[in-house]
């Protein structure tokens, strides 16, 4: 029972802290991104993966405003991940019979 409640802790902190620092991400380029537009070889930039990101621009669609989109594009972003290692450590956890 120990265990658990520091897993539910720290979900709930990593919860808080995805939503919460996202408010204070910059909407302006990173460095890179502004390089490339200044130098003029940003429309060269090829994408990684042909298909639509899930969160595009790190909002939420269907949200007005920009920082209730990315609070919750963070928070869903967290729970993603953390049900992603979930599944990760449940397929690896110690004594599961392989095979069978």
């Amino acid at each position: 029972m120990k265990r658990t409640r520091w897993i539910w802790i720290g979900l709930a902190t990593a919860l808080a802290v995805g939503a919460l620092l996202s408010l204070a991400a910059s909407p302006f380029p990173d460095g890179l991104q502004r390089v490339a537009q200044e130098k003029g070889f940003a429309q060269k930039a090829v994408p990684v993966l042909p298909r639509r990101p899930p969160l595009p621009g790190y909002l939420f669609p269907g949200i007005a405003d920009p920082r209730l989109a990315r609070g919750l594009a963070g928070f869903l972003g967290t729970l993603a991940l953390f049900a992603v290692g979930c599944g990760v450590g449940w397929a690896l956890r110690p004594g599961r019979r392989r095979g069978a």
